[in-house]
């Protein structure tokens, strides 16, 4: 079952969706579902309802609300040189950054304190694309709050840039779980160790790999890449993990 809904803000409205499973009242475990870069669309609504029927409350915030209003943007045609679909794709991408992620994680956590059909003192976050590097800055920034962080062809979660997901891993005290891209320049080997080593070094329970035959985006059922296989598998793992740190 889905809900939209804008949640408020300083700077104004955010809007977001909630998802919850077909029968019962709750309470429920929490779960915030991360997009990726493509933006909110059709096939965020099949993963948020596909989380929530594994018996959580699921809430997916549109990261890009600060843009205003938008249609799902063309994918194919920025690819392919439009420049309209370019120019969407950059005006959304512009309106976000790392501080103002950690301010929509904050106000998601908030939101769901106030739901009484969310358990909200231990919530899951899982994020995709870009929304993979969100989702480990948000177990390091709000400790407390996040037990358990999954992402799924993230890139640049190790790297030399000062806001490097990976030097918050000693804040960290979620379970984690990092599955890279095959072939992916964005999260490479390299990146891929210096993120474990990152991770134990701090003690944190964690499972960071680069999944074969994966290529980057290959979660969501509309991408060139989509791996049904490889996504299935992306569901046994996370609601494994949302199973043993949440419920």
């Amino acid at each position: 079952m889905r809900q939209d809904l804008g949640i408020p803000t300083a700077e104004g409205e955010m809007r977001a969706f909630v998802f919850t499973p077909d029968a019962g009242d709750g309470p429920w475990p929490a779960a915030i579902l991360l997009m990726d870069a493509p933006a909110i669309r059709p096939a965020l609504f099949e993963m948020g309802e596909r989380l929530a029927a594994g018996g959580y409350y699921v809430l997916l915030p549109d990261l890009f609300w600060r843009a205003g209003p938008y249609d799902p943007p063309d994918l194919a045609a920025a690819r392919a040189g439009n420049a309209e679909a370019a120019a969407l794709f950059g005006k959304l991408r512009n309106s976000t950054g790392v501080g103002k992620q950690m301010d929509d994680v904050k106000t998601c956590l908030a939101f769901l304190d106030r739901q009484s059909r969310a358990k909200s003192h231990k919530v899951g976050v899982t994020g995709y694309c870009m929304g993979g590097g969100i989702a480990l800055r948000a177990a390091g920034t709000f400790p407390s709050r996040i037990a358990a962080a999954a992402s799924f062809h993230g890139g640049n979660l190790a790297t030399d840039d000062k806001a490097s997901p990976h030097l918050l891993a000693p804040k960290i005290q979620a379970r984690v779980l990092v599955a890279g891209a095959d072939e992916d320049s964005s999260f490479d080997a390299a990146q891929c160790k210096r993120l474990d080593a990152a991770l134990k070094d701090a003690r944190v329970e964690a499972e960071v790999a680069i999944w074969k035959n994966c290529r980057h985006g290959w979660v969501p059922t509309d991408m060139p890449v989509y791996n049904a296989q490889g996504a299935e598998l992306h569901w046994q793992v996370l609601l494994k993990l949302f199973g043993e740190t949440l419920k």
